[in-house]
């Protein structure tokens, strides 16, 4: 069996200990804040994220970029020339193009390196629930199974990738168009906090509200407990709010017994979009 490697990109929101332990490569999405650009790398070589979340606390925008066909090509041929096969493991098209810039770049270098396999996947995840989806197919990749069975694999099992978020400031959420003024002023009087999750097409959809942070809080761990299949490993993402992450976490093991619980930041990709003060939960469950 050939040797392959799995790749990904940032908005996986994998810590480095995590990327260096599952031996994944990981394409940088870069971010815009203060005129100047940034490649999101997962040791946070270019910008802390501490650093990143108090500049959107202190009123400044940021703008994000999808990884292109050159970068990816850049970073797969010389996998190729090394003999090596390549799965890609891609950030939600629902949410941006980098997929579609995989797909191009793969189909290319198809052509160009015949004996090797590479093909990409459309995860329909983000954050730490493309990083969970990216560490089941490392397991998956470690009980021995090929390229193509653990492609096939994350195919079948994407859309039991539950995502579940809530939103601290709903103003970020407006100005990326994803709620309208209105429910952001009067959500913000009345103390709302809007409880999302990431549907089967990728898309960041509203499915609820709840008054006030501690019951939107809770409200995650209820959405897990109605569809969760596997609770032997969670993963939770946090808009530089670890304490609330923590939250969450302590009211998984409480409820499931979970033992593996892995928290990180939410990436600047996606927080650019969702705000300081996001929190994210990602499990395996019966749907989405």
């Amino acid at each position: 069996m050939s040797d392959y490697v799995i790749v990904t990109d940032s908005s996986a929101d994998l810590p480095a200990s995590l990327v260096q332990e599952l031996g994944v490569e990981v394409l940088p999405l870069s971010f815009t804040v203060q005129g100047k650009t940034y490649h999101n790398y997962p040791d946070d070589r270019e910008m802390d994220p501490k650093v990143f979340y108090k500049m959107l606390r202190d009123g400044e925008m940021a703008t994000t970029s999808a990884v292109n066909v050159a970068e990816y090509t850049a970073m797969l041929e010389p996998l190729l020339q090394a003999g090596k096969d390549v799965l890609v493991l891609a950030f939600s098209s629902g949410l941006s193009t980098t997929y579609q810039s995989s797909v191009i770049a793969v189909n290319e270098l198809a052509e160009q390196y015949p004996d090797r396999k590479i093909c990409t996947v459309d995860t329909l995840c983000a954050s730490m629930g493309q990083g969970l989806m990216v560490w089941l197919a490392v397991q998956e990749q470690r009980k021995g199974k090929s390229l193509e069975e653990v492609r096939d694999w994350v195919e079948e099992n994407k859309l039991h990738l539950c995502h579940w978020f809530t939103v601290d400031d709903l103003h970020f959420l407006k100005r990326g168009g994803r709620i309208s003024a209105a429910t952001a002023v009067v959500g913000t009087m009345l103390s709302i906090k809007p409880v999302l999750h990431v549907d089967d097409e990728g898309h960041l959809i509203s499915m609820g509200k709840a008054r006030g942070r501690g019951a939107s809080l809770t409200a995650l761990v209820d959405h897990m407990e109605q569809t969760v299949t596997d609770v032997d490993t969670v993963f939770i993402s946090h808009g530089d709010c670890l304490a609330d992450a923590e939250k969450v976490a302590a009211d998984v093991k409480k409820r499931f017994g979970t033992k593996d619980i892995r928290i990180n930041y939410v990436g600047p990709v996606i927080g650019a979009h969702a705000g300081p003060g996001t929190v994210a939960l990602f499990f395996l469950g019966t749907k989405r």
